[in-house]
C-alpha cells in the first residue's frame, strides 16, 4: 500500500506524541508586554543593547552583500562601495521591513531575537511576538544610528569587520550596551 507523502507527515505527527513516553511535556506562552513594550513609539531601555546589534548586523550584512556584488577589487584586493552606493545601501537598511524580529522571553527576561542576536541558552521552545510597534522601532533605531555617525563614518568601521560596527554603534562610554547607558523616559 503506497500513502502520499502529506498522509505519511500527518500519520507520523500523530504517532510521535505517543513514542515518547515519558519524556516532559513543552509548553510555552508569549511574552507578556507592560504599556511600555505596547504603545511606545521608542525601543525600550531594556531592549536597546539588543535593537543596536540588530542594526549593526543588517547594516553590515547590506553593505557587504553589495560589496559582493562588486566585480573589481581596488589596488588592495577590497572592494570597496563608491559613496553613492554605500549611501544608498544604508538607507535602504534602515527602511528594510525588520519583520524578521521581535520579543521573547526567556527566564522570564524580555529579548529582542531576529537575524544576528546572538540566541545564548536556547529554550527548547519559546513564543516569538513580531510585527506590532518593533519593525518601526528598530527601523527609527537605524535611521537614528545613521544619523548620529554618519554614512561615511558607519561605511569606513564596517570595513573594519562586524565587530568593529558594532563596537562603534553599540559600545563605549554610555552607548546602548554599556553598563552606564543612561536611560531616556519618553512620555507615552
Amino acid at each position: 500500500m503506497r500513502l502520499s507523502l502529506p498522509l505519511l507527515l500527518l500519520l507520523g505527527a500523530w504517532a510521535i506524541p505517543r513514542g515518547l513516553g515519558d519524556r516532559a511535556q513543552l509548553t510555552a506562552t508569549a511574552p507578556q508586554l507592560d504599556d511600555e513594550e505596547k504603545y511606545s513609539a521608542h525601543m525600550p531601555a531594556h531592549l536597546r543593547c539588543d535593537a543596536c546589534r540588530a542594526v549593526a548586523y543588517q547594516m553590515w550584512q547590506h553593505l557587504a552583500k553589495a560589496e559582493a556584488r562588486l566585480h573589481t577589487p581596488d589596488s588592495r584586493g577590497q572592494r570597496k562601495l563608491s559613496e553613492l552606493i554605500y549611501t544608498d545601501v544604508l538607507d535602504r537598511s534602515c527602511s528594510q521591513n525588520w519583520q524578521d524580529y521581535g520579543v521573547r522571553e526567556v527566564n522570564q527576561v524580555k529579548r529582542l531575537t531576529g537575524p544576528g542576536l546572538s540566541k545564548g541558552t536556547e529554550p527548547s521552545i519559546s513564543v516569538m511576538i513580531t510585527g506590532g510597534p518593533w519593525p518601526i522601532r528598530l527601523s527609527t533605531t537605524c535611521w537614528q544610528y545613521l544619523g548620529e555617525f554618519g554614512e561615511d563614518q558607519i561605511y569606513e568601521v564596517h570595513q573594519q569587520g562586524q565587530g568593529a560596527l558594532e563596537a562603534l554603534l553599540c559600545g563605549g562610554h554610555q552607548r546602548a550596551c554599556s553598563e552606564e547607558a543612561p536611560v531616556i523616559r519618553e512620555e507615552l
